[in-house]
Formats: structure tokens, sequence, C-alpha cells
């Protein structure tokens, strides 16, 4: 029985998967680059272990010393969040050499989904439907050039190592086919060390749909439904929600089969996604799939009502799945915006920094899923994600009002955040209407883009305005209720107020 779990991962997803933890019983061990010393994550967890410097590739991706710890600690699992190391099937190889338990599938199942010619070849002998193109990588430019002439435009040029929208372009000219492929294999050479790429047909409408699937390790698969990821920048995700508003009972129910078969056709255990595209005849095919835990997760616990972090431990543990397929069923809607440190009005460009103040907001059906707080410098070195804030209503109307309501409580200064740009997301009449597509935001380029905004010492004078507002009527209560004690933190705090000033 595990014991122990050790989070080879930071920032929200580990204390994500420390709260599963904490519940369960199990305790947990947190590793941190120098540049995460003062992360939430590492004062969360039981123990915390500085393994190496910021760069990720001389610590988080630092195979040789997490493991290290993780036999230091007696940690009898490794629980690997997403990105890093999650899809790592080395590693996964080398935690089972070293007796500790690979919270995810075995080495087998990555590197066959994880490929994606594999990927399409496995899903095609299971009968699952995928987008036609090429069936093997191409190295030779001249041949990618002719399967594309083959193909017919438009297609999609891919790189077969990886995903992440590196190695990705899309053609649609015949004069932009060689400088396509040529730079999608330098980009794919760059990001993966591998520069084969396959092609497929472009569809175009483009919806992106993706099931949520749990196997464990006696022949169970199930699936916990859709999520509609279509919103999406540089094919990077940035609204998911769940139900998708175009789906029907009737593909629900032949996509989840699909998914499953998927799943099993790599003997699968563990929580998995199966990505499909989908046109706007709900024609779908086989995208890929992301053989971890996706940040999108939360939306499907909150419709589906399962803790997914519990379900992986407990498959990692040797159980059975504890829900059948027919007793599953979504309630209510929930939408999740992912919220950065950059800035939307310069090309969203990275804008790390020192967080001045930061109020969450709260109230029925929010979800927020962070690791910062007062103080925190978000680090140059990582993803520049804040957190994921996830919203659950009755229906789909009741969740855009609660996201709004919630953008519109969420208060930070010392940073640029994503979030004026997500408030917009949710004025566009394509999304109100659930009409929209992976071409969302290009389509809606000129009403998403820059509105005058406060300056961010506006912002801080009218938080500190705020605050002062709300010191001086809890003085009126205290004066007017004399048997209240005043408080030394008070008037700690308006000093401070008064020398921000």
């Amino acid at each position: 029985m595990i014991k122990k779990i050790l989070i080879a991962n930071r920032g929200e997803i580990a204390i994500r998967v420390m709260n599963t933890c904490r519940e369960m019983g199990i305790k947990t061990v947190a590793v941190y680059s120098e540049a995460d010393r003062t992360s939430l994550h590492t004062q969360y967890a039981d123990e915390a272990y500085c393994i190496g410097p910021a760069p990720s590739n001389e610590s988080y991706l630092n195979t040789d010393k997490i493991l290290e710890v993780a036999m230091k600690t007696g940690a009898d699992a490794i629980h690997p969040g997403y990105g890093f190391l999650s899809e790592n099937a080395n590693f996964a190889e080398q935690c089972q050499k070293e007796g500790i338990t690979f919270i995810g599938p075995d080495a087998y199942a990555i590197n066959t989904m994880g490929d994606k010619i594999t990927a399409r070849k496995t899903m095609t002998a299971a009968g699952v439907p995928v987008v036609p193109g090429t069936a093997e990588p191409i190295t030779d430019i001249d041949a990618a050039v002719k399967k594309i002439m083959e193909i017919g435009l438009p297609v999609m040029i891919k790189a077969s190592a990886g995903g992440g929208g590196k190695g990705m372009r899309l053609v649609e000219k015949e004069e932009d086919i060689l400088s396509s492929v040529q730079g999608a294999k330098s980009e794919a050479l760059a990001a993966f060390g591998n520069d084969s790429v396959y092609i497929e047909k472009y569809i175009s409408s483009p919806h992106h749909i993706e099931f949520q699937i749990l196997a464990d390790k006696h022949g169970n698969c199930i699936h916990l439904f859709e999520r509609e990821c279509s919103v999406q920048r540089r094919h990077q995700k940035v609204v998911e929600e769940t139900p998708s508003p175009i789906m029907t009972p009737k593909v629900r129910q032949e996509m989840g089969q699909h998914a499953v078969a998927a799943a099993k056709a790599v003997n699968y255990s563990g929580a998995g996604t199966i990505e499909f595209i989908t046109d706007d005849n709900l024609n779908y095919y086989f995208l890929e799939m992301n053989t971890r835990l996706q940040v999108e997760h939360p939306i499907t616990e909150q419709v589906v009502g399962i803790d997914l972090v519990r379900e992986q431990i407990k498959i990692a543990d040797g159980e059975k799945l504890s829900v059948k397929q027919e007793e599953l069923s979504q309630h209510g809607h929930a939408i999740e915006m992912r919220i950065y440190a950059e800035d939307p009005d310069n090309n969203f460009m990275p804008n790390p920094g020192t967080i001045h103040h930061i109020q969450f907001p709260l109230g029925p059906g929010i979800r927020h899923d962070t690791y910062v707080h007062n103080g925190y410098k978000i680090p140059i070195y990582y993803d520049p994600m804040i957190s994921k804030l996830v919203v659950w209503g009755n229906n789909r109307m009741e969740a855009i009002d609660r996201m709004k309501r919630a953008l519109s409580g969420f208060r930070i200064s010392g940073v640029k955040t994503s979030i004026p740009f997500l408030s917009r997301i949710l004025e566009i009449d394509d999304f109100k209407k659930g009409r929209y597509t992976t071409h969302f935001i290009p389509k809606n380029e000129e009403e998403l883009q820059k509105r005058e905004t406060c300056t961010e010492d506006g912002e801080n004078i009218a938080a500190i305005t705020a605050f002062v507002a709300f010191q001086n009527q809890l003085q009126k209560q205290i004066v007017s209720s004399p048997n209240v004690v005043s408080s030394k933190w008070k008037e700690f705090g308006r000093k401070k107020a008064v020398t921000r000033l």
C-alpha cells in the first residue's frame, strides 16, 4: 500500500496532488529548484528537498536526483503531475527498476501513444477513426513536399516526436509548402531532438474535443465524458469547458466508446486523455493521446464528481476502478480559464515579477487551483501560469455568468495578467452561443484587442484605497462595540498601507 508519494513537479499541480494525498492519509515529499524556494508547494508538503538550479534540465528533469530523494525519503511512489517527466517513458522504467511505483501508465503505453505515427497505426488497427495522412514519419524534405501534393491542400504538418504546438505548421497555399516543411522540421529538432514529421489532411472549422479516461490494471476502462478545448492561441488551450456545447448524446456515446477502445489498444492503466478533432458536422478523428493528467482535469471533476488524482493513486496501488461506466453521468456545466502572468496587449509576453497583492474570487461554484501568494516572485524560468480558475453552474449560461463574476473579483497587482483578455472572451457572441472553433481567437481578434485599462500604479492605489476604507469601516464597528478588542495586526496593516502611499 502506498504510504508516501514524491511529487516530481512544481506549482499548482504539486499542491493539487498533495491535497488528495492529505485526504487519503498519504505523506508527501516536494522537490524544488533554487528558483522555487518560496513556492507554496515547498511549504505544503510533509518534506521538501532542493534538487538543483533553476533550469529545469538541472532540476525538475534531473531523474537521477529525483530518484535519489525518493529513495532517501522512503517514498513508495512518484506522481509526475503534467509536463516535465509525466510522459517520459525512460523515467517510468527507472522508477520500476528502483522498486518505486510510477503513478501513470507503463513505458510501452507512453512510447506507443507518444509517437504520433505509431499512435495512428495503433488507432487504425483498433478501429478508431484517424485523419487521412501519412503512415510513416518523414525525414526527407522532398518526400514531405511530394506527400503534401498527393494528399492535397490544406494540410497540417506535425512533429512526430512531440506536441504542444511545437513543429506544427498549417499549409494552405502551394508557395508555402517548402518553407513550412523546413520550419516544422527545424522546430521539431530543437524541441524534441527529432526532426521527423507527419502530414495530415487539415479539417476546416475544427473543434478540439477530448475524452477523459480511467483504466485499471485489471482490464477495466471507462471514460468520464468530454471536454471542449477549442479556444486556443498558437495551438495552446486558453479556455476549456464541459459538456461541449456542440455535442449530442449519440455522438458522445460513440466517441466515448472509441476513447475506451484507444486506451485498451495499448493496455493502458491510469488517467489519460484521448483527443479528437471534430468538424461542424460532428465527424471526428483521433488526434493524439496524452498519457498523463491534463491541466484542465478539474472541470471533469466538477461535473462528474470523481477525484481523478485519487483514482490515479488507487490504480497505481493495484486497485480496481471504483465506478462503472453506467454509474457515471454529467451534472451541470464547468468552465476553466488559465490565469497567466503575461501581457495580452504586448503579444502575450511573459510578465514575471513580484506579486504585491492578490485577492482570489470567492463564492458559490468557484474553485481556484494555485500556488502563489502575496510577495511571491514569479520566476522567469517556467511557464508563467499563476492559477486555474474553475467555475461550476447548473447550466452553461449560469457557468458563464459565474466566471464573469469570478474574473471581476480576481485582484492582483505587481504583474500583468491575462484576466482582461479572458473577460473579453466571455463577451464574444460566438462564445456565448457555443458556436466556436479553434479559429475563435483569430476570427475575433478585433474585439479581443487592447482596451484602455487602468495602469499598474492606478491599480495599486485603488487596492490601497479599498484596504484603508475597509479598515475604517472595521474601526467604526469597534467603536460602536466597546467589548471588541482592537487587533495589532490591523494597526500594522494600516501603517504598511500608509507607508506604501
